[in-house]
């Protein structure tokens, strides 16, 4: 009787954790659709984000970049950069120059 009772608990406590997984999956998947950018030419980031990489990313060259236009009207520029030793790192910079992340 006893082996019954803790089979019965072992497969309830099973039947719980896959459906917590599989709410998990659920919301990774709507957090990675958010960001919706859209790659330009690096000539046409903005002179501020220009300056901003000269400045602070001197010894880096730019890869790619893209824009995103946030709802508010404001945009989001997205840079990857890459260093002498070809470590890409990507960098978030608001219209004005500010890094974001």
């Amino acid at each position: 009787m006893k082996k019954l009772f803790v089979a019965a608990a072992l497969v309830m406590g099973l039947g719980t954790s896959v459906a917590f997984a599989d709410n998990f999956m659920v919301d990774s998947v709507t957090i990675t659709m958010i960001n919706d950018f859209t790659p330009i030419e690096v000539k046409d980031l903005p002179a501020a984000v220009q300056e901003a990489i000269t400045k602070n990313y001197a010894e880096s060259t730019i890869k790619e970049a893209a824009v995103e236009a946030n709802e508010d009207g404001t945009k989001t520029y997205k840079v990857v950069l890459t260093d002498k030793e070809g470590t890409e790192s990507t960098v978030l910079f608001s219209e004005s120059g500010e890094v974001l992340k």
